[in-house]
C-alpha cells in the first residue's frame, strides 16, 4: 500500500509476480527516477528481459529497480502509449507481442519515409557533412563489439536521427524515430541478438556514410532498405 491509499488487487500479486521480474535489471539513482526507469525498461524490452505476453507488477518491478511503484507505473503509462505494453487494471502490465508481419510492415513504412530523403541528402549535402558524422557511426561499432544490445540501440537511432537531422524536418526525425524504436523490440521467443549480427549491422552505418559522401544513390537506396529489412535494431 503505498501513500496510505488503499489496498490493490496489483498489491497482492506482488509477490508472485517478484518470480516474473528481469534479474539483470539494473538498479536506478534517485533523482530523475521516472525517466531513469524508463529508459532502463526500454533497455528490457529490446534486450528480451521484458518477455513479450509475460504480465510485471509495479510494485515488483519497484523493487528490483530500488524505486517505489509510483515511477515504475508512470514509466510503464509512457510505454503504453509507445505501444509497448498494455495496462491491466488491478493486475500490472503485459508486454506486448508482435509479429513477424508487423515487423515487415515497419521496415516498409521506414524505408517509405526515409529513403526518398536521404537520396536527396547524397545529392544535397558536402561529403565534408558526412565525415563530421563518423563519430556516431563508430559509437554504433564500440557497442556492437561489446555485445552492448541496448547500448547498441541507442547508438542506432542516434545515428539515424543524426542523418535525419541534416533534411532539417524534426516532425521527420520525431516520426523516425519512433518507428525506429518500435522495430527495435524483438519477437516473441527471438534469440538474443548475436554479437556478429551488431557488428555486421553496425558496419552497414560506415558504409552508408561512404555512398551517402560519394553521392552513389544506387548503393544509398540499397543498403538503406538492407539495413531495414535485415534486423530489428
Amino acid at each position: 500500500m503505498l501513500g496510505g491509499g488503499r489496498t490493490t488487487e496489483e498489491d497482492r500479486v506482488h509477490d508472485t509476480a517478484r518470480a516474473r521480474v528481469p534479474a539483470q535489471t539494473r538498479k536506478v539513482l534517485r533523482h530523475s527516477v521516472r525517466g531513469q526507469v524508463l529508459d532502463a525498461l526500454r533497455a528490457a524490452l529490446v534486450d528480451g528481459e521484458l518477455v513479450p505476453g509475460e504480465i510485471y507488477s509495479g510494485p515488483a518491478l519497484g523493487d528490483r529497480f530500488g524505486v517505489s511503484a509510483t515511477p515504475v507505473r508512470e514509466a510503464m503509462q509512457q510505454l503504453a502509449l509507445e505501444g509497448a505494453v498494455e495496462c491491466l487494471p488491478n493486475r500490472g502490465f503485459r508486454v506486448l507481442s508482435r509479429t513477424p508481419r508487423e515487423l515487415a510492415e515497419l521496415a516498409e513504412v521506414r524505408a517509405m519515409l526515409e529513403v526518398p530523403v536521404m537520396l536527396r541528402l547524397a545529392r544535397s549535402v558536402p561529403a565534408a557533412t558526412w565525415e563530421a558524422l563518423r563519430p556516431a557511426a563508430a559509437a554504433t561499432a564500440e557497442a556492437a563489439a561489446a555485445g552492448d544490445v541496448p547500448g547498441y540501440a541507442e547508438a542506432d537511432r542516434a545515428f539515424h536521427r543524426q542523418v535525419l537531422a541534416l533534411a532539417g524536418n524534426g516532425q521527420l526525425v520525431q516520426v523516425a524515430d519512433e518507428l525506429h524504436r518500435r522495430a527495435q523490440w524483438p519477437l516473441p521467443g527471438a534469440p538474443r541478438v548475436r554479437r556478429a549480427d551488431l557488428v555486421a549491422d553496425a558496419a552497414e552505418h560506415a558504409a552508408l556514410l561512404e555512398a551517402l559522401a560519394a553521392g552513389d544513390l544506387p548503393v544509398v537506396e540499397s543498403l538503406i532498405r538492407e539495413h531495414f529489412a535485415g534486423a530489428n535494431l
